[in-house]
């Protein structure tokens, strides 16, 4: 499968993806806001099984002040005037099975692109009725939308891992930690990333050790920013 080695490596060896890029949001009648910058990594392990692939990840990420792009740690909420504390990303599993159906693709100008579009809608973890200032629904609904970005002549190769970059835009709700309650309105992020050899230091030293190394074997259930706010705040 072609899209493996795109995205991680056909040979089992981790694979580390860096972006960097912004946040968006909105109510009724007012924005968009530029509310965020964002920076992460995400480390990779492809391992073949019966079924196709299992694509085993963790990943984190920081949310930046959006004009000096320095890595917050409480953030003065615009549309309700509070301060909060930031919630940096920090999933650990983000896992996928791959293989079951061809990933579309489009070749142009030189290259390949890989068009991965996830729509998502599940219960949430926060329900409404317990998390009243933090969850904007007992329904979780948003879209992950990413294009891979690789060369004909690499994925033409027989190279087990080929060079790529990718963009990612997610459509979401509004964070727990920002205690936006049921607004209308949402997110909307927007980022640019490679596969790379070693991220910026300041981003290593914030995500630590263990998320920059990937996962060897498939855990469960994978972990999302609503998952981590109802572990930490029912602790």
């Amino acid at each position: 499968m072609d899209f493996i080695r795109v995205r991680a490596s056909a040979d089992g060896a981790e694979t580390i993806s860096w972006w960097t890029g912004d946040v968006y949001g909105w109510q009724d009648d007012d924005g968009p806001h530029h509310l965020f910058g964002f920076e992460g990594v995400n480390v990779a392990r492809a391992i073949a099984d019966e079924s196709g692939w299992q694509l085993l990840t963790r990943e984190a990420a920081a949310y930046l002040d959006p004009k000096t792009r320095e890595i917050l740690g409480t953030w003065d909420n615009p549309f309700t005037g509070a301060e909060v504390e930031v919630q940096h990303v920090f999933n650990d599993p983000v896992n996928q099975r791959l293989g079951a159906y061809p990933v579309p693709t489009t070749r142009v100008g030189g290259q390949v692109v890989y068009n991965v579009d996830i729509r998502l809608a599940y219960p949430s973890p926060l329900k409404v009725s317990e998390f009243p200032d933090n969850s904007a629904s007992d329904t979780y609904r948003a879209m992950e939308l990413f294009q891979f970005f690789a060369k004909e002549e690499d994925v033409d190769s027989a190279a087990a891992n080929v060079p790529s970059h990718f963009s990612w835009c997610r459509v979401s709700p509004w964070l727990p930690w920002m205690a936006m309650a049921q607004r209308p309105g949402g997110l909307v992020y927007h980022v640019r990333g490679a596969k790379v050899e070693r991220v910026p230091e300041r981003l290593a030293e914030h995500v630590g050790e263990h998320f920059l190394r990937a996962p060897s074997q498939w855990t469960g259930p994978n972990m999302s920013s609503w998952s981590a706010f109802a572990a930490k705040v029912t602790m």
